[in-house]
């Protein structure tokens, strides 16, 4: 492994707080991540890393060696983008988060078109509803549902998506039709769980040009998109969500919307990236390709 390389493998351990993650987001063995880092310390004559059973850390030199890393890998990949044509082929591993409805729906239909256009990029995948640490996870780029407000990151619009209110015809039947956001006070809805947030028993309405929030009850709650809809078909109360993923229901009429005639709030969808890949080609290639891929499929 030359210096550069070590480098990037140091920055991702201090990032991560684990070699084993930053092995895997680099993919190569752990034990070459050990190897590479006791001969960087032995190189430079000091100990950079502090290791315990949980995690580990910068020391003191380390923390500064790393925040020199930083700058000397930034201008590195950007002095390789302007020298080489690299940036219209690049090559390595991207690690990629998507919402799971986004990567079955709509990019993972299309990933080889993407393979056949840079086919020296190995990417890794990962999907859920879980709000990922980027930086502390070692992930390139991920794509995200409503305005980003970590300011350690870069955003990338991709579309803006309509919401929809419904329910299943059993649960509608059993519980009236709500007319009026008022209505919604008496209602059931299944509650949505992000990360170690208190669940959300909310939904959304536009009144005189503001999101207000109306509380409703319920007794199911859930931590995934396609289990949100499952019960919401199910008759376990009130969904709402962008229309896309439920628009086959609503038309099969196996999902009924609700207060219609009621603005919701329009959802931003973003590609999100660490300040520091922002000279990357590599994601820069891969939110390009995502920007016509979202554009083409909402029109």
């Amino acid at each position: 492994m030359d210096r550069f390389d070590a480098m990037a493998l140091f920055t991702r351990i201090v990032e991560s707080r684990s070699f084993t993650r930053a092995a895997n987001a680099l993919d190569i063995p752990r034990a070459t991540a050990t190897l590479a880092i006791q001969q960087l310390e032995s190189r430079l004559g000091v100990r950079l890393l502090e290791r315990t059973t949980r995690q580990v850390r910068p020391t003191a030199e380390g923390q500064a060696f790393y925040e020199r890393c930083l700058g000397l890998l930034a201008d590195l990949e950007e002095a390789e983008a302007e020298l080489r044509p690299v940036a219209s082929n690049p090559r390595g591993v991207l690690r990629v988060e998507l919402h799971g409805t986004h990567a079955s729906h709509i990019v993972l239909p299309r990933i080889d078109e993407f393979r056949a256009r840079y086919p020296r990029l190995d990417l890794i995948v990962t999907s859920g509803d879980r709000r990922v640490d980027l930086v502390g996870e070692g992930v390139d780029c991920a794509v995200r549902g409503g305005v980003p407000g970590d300011s350690t990151l870069v955003a990338r619009r991709l579309t803006v998506l309509s919401q929809v209110i419904c329910a299943s015809p059993d649960y509608l039947a059993r519980m009236g039709t709500p007319k009026t956001p008022e209505d919604l006070s008496a209602h059931q809805s299944v509650h949505f769980v992000s990360g170690y947030s208190a669940p959300d028993a909310a939904l959304d309405l536009v009144i005189d040009g503001q999101t207000v929030s109306f509380d409703t009850n319920g007794w199911l709650a859930v931590n995934e998109a396609e289990n949100y809809v499952v019960s919401g078909r199910r008759g376990c109360g009130l969904i709402q969500l962008p229309r896309f993923h439920v628009q086959p229901f609503l038309e099969s009429g196996e999902l009924v919307e609700v207060l219609a005639d009621w603005e919701k709030p329009m959802m931003p969808i973003y590609a999100v990236y660490p300040h520091r890949r922002q000279l990357s080609p590599r994601v820069r290639v891969f939110v390009d390709w995502l920007v016509t891929v979202y554009n083409e499929y909402f029109g």
